[in-house]
């Protein structure tokens, strides 16, 4: 969810500096290019006001007397001086085109383009104020004229035509500056993505982790104080309340579970004391109390292992560091009699000497749950038959591997192999209550173990029971 969640928070905090952003640059270029026009008229107003006292051309002379040579003269000094400092072209033309004064000499006005476009809206007295915006990436001129009125009529135009480098240069400049400050601003809203997404997502990352932790058996996990938006912080309440009210119905459960089966313990103990004594009575030869007797030591044997599946539920875990190997070789040589007695050969394998196999779990725990998959194994091989012991690492976790040469299961047997009561229908002559691997799985997941089943080939069951090899994580 972070990883949904943190991306679209960036692409709209991106996508409000860019909406910002792009009028704020446009806005920024658009008044460094007024800056350079008011510059510019102000520029042409002054040098209309030395042209305007020339006497104008007649049609059939030029300039006739002294004082008009004198003004013509001072502006076309004025002229090369602002050309020469500023590097801007800049000329006084009449209605016809023809220069009154130039700078430089030999700069006319083009027969089309923006500066004659400029100087024709001078001639119908509008003085150019908003040319076109100039962009760092243009390669263009600036051209601004003003008309020269007379008696109110304009009797001739000035025109500049600007190089526009330094203009392109300061807003590029700006436009640094503003991308500088928007990657500022995206650091600190990166930044202030990153803390919101966390604060809202703790709440569900740590609900997620305690809802596994339950999931996985672990019932005394809840999910502790955190923040959060208040709607999350409910959920949590409503969760640690559902989950404790779940754990209460469970205790109830197995409380009862266990109460009954230890309660009934008694009275078939006495029933099966009063069969046996009334079997004594009976003529010889009579089958009937004997097939009762069976019965009742088979119901006694249920309520054994229900009475044990539900001390194996409700007992808290002791996880401990525990040498694997020399606890399955242990085990092993203590079930290797019963195995004689069935003629069933017990092989056993490990690391090479001086390797030791660690594993995180609770030894009684552990070792109660090998008991359980290797009475079950030579309970299902033959005679003759072998069953394999094999301990050894997967990754991060130690792992016994149980294999029997017995007649195995089909897949859709494998899916079911471990509930309670479950047995094989080809197997129902076999003695057993079909608990012994439902109290495995309890006793393994308390200390976060596993338990799993496979083909074991050419035949038979393999059952793989898993630890930690590293202590596990404690739920907050």
């Amino acid at each position: 969810m972070r990883s949904r969640l943190l991306p679209l928070l960036i692409v709209l905090m991106a996508g409000v500096l860019l909406a910002l952003g792009i009028p704020l640059a446009a806005s920024l270029a658009a008044a460094q290019q007024q800056r350079v026009v008011v510059d510019r008229i102000d520029d042409t107003t002054r040098f209309a006001a030395l042209a305007q006292f020339v006497t104008a051309r007649d049609e059939q002379k030029s300039v006739v007397d002294s004082v008009d040579g004198e003004r013509l003269h001072t502006l076309r000094a004025e002229l090369a001086r602002y050309q020469q400092l500023y590097g801007i072209s800049a000329g006084v033309f009449y209605r016809d085109s023809g220069a009154m004064a130039t700078a430089p000499k030999s700069w006319r006005l083009p027969a089309r383009g923006e500066l004659y476009d400029a100087y024709e809206s001078a001639l119908l007295g509008r003085r150019a104020h908003d040319p076109a915006q100039v962009w760092p990436w243009q390669h263009r001129r600036l051209a601004i004229a003003s008309p020269i009125v007379r008696d109110g009529d304009v009797v001739a135009v000035v025109v500049t035509d600007s190089p526009t480098g330094a203009l392109r240069s300061r807003i590029l400049h700006g436009w640094l500056l503003l991308a500088a400050g928007e990657l500022a601003a995206m650091v600190i809203a990166v930044l202030c993505a990153v803390r919101l997404t966390g604060w809202v997502l703790l709440p569900v990352a740590t609900l997620d982790r305690v809802t596994h932790d339950i999931a996985t058996g672990r019932m005394k996990s809840r999910v502790g104080a955190a923040g959060g938006p208040p709607e999350l912080r409910r959920l949590i309440r409503s969760f640690n309340e559902m989950a404790d009210n779940v754990e209460a119905v469970l205790d109830q459960q197995r409380a009862f579970v266990a109460d009954a089966s230890h309660q009934l313990r008694n009275p078939l103990s006495a029933l099966l004391l009063r069969i046996e004594l009334l079997g004594l009575e009976l003529p010889e030869g009579h089958t009937e109390a004997e097939s009762v007797m069976e019965e009742g030591h088979r119901l006694a044997q249920v309520l054994d292992d229900l009475l044990g599946l539900a001390l194996a539920e409700n007992s808290g875990s002791h996880l401990h560091p525990m040498d694997v190997v020399a606890m399955a070789r242990t085990r092993t040589a203590a079930w290797r009699p019963v195995a004689d007695r069935a003629g069933v050969v017990m092989d056993f394998s490990a690391p090479p000497d001086g390797t030791e196999v660690t594993g995180w779990a609770d030894p009684v725990a552990l070792s109660s749950a090998l008991d359980a998959v290797l009475d079950n194994a030579i309970k299902f091989t033959p005679a003759g038959g072998t069953v394999m012991v094999v301990v050894a690492t997967a990754g991060d976790s130690a792992t016994i591997v149980v294999a029997d040469g017995g007649p195995g299961l089909v897949d859709d047997e494998l899916s079911r192999i471990g509930d309670r009561f479950w047995r094989s229908a080809r197997h129902q002559n076999v003695q057993g209550s079909g608990l012994g691997l439902s109290i495995a799985r309890a006793l393994l997941s308390q200390g976060g173990g596993a338990i799993a089943y496979s083909h074991h080939q050419p035949c038979g069951l393999a059952v793989t029971l898993s630890v930690p090899g590293a202590a596990p994580a404690v739920a907050p």
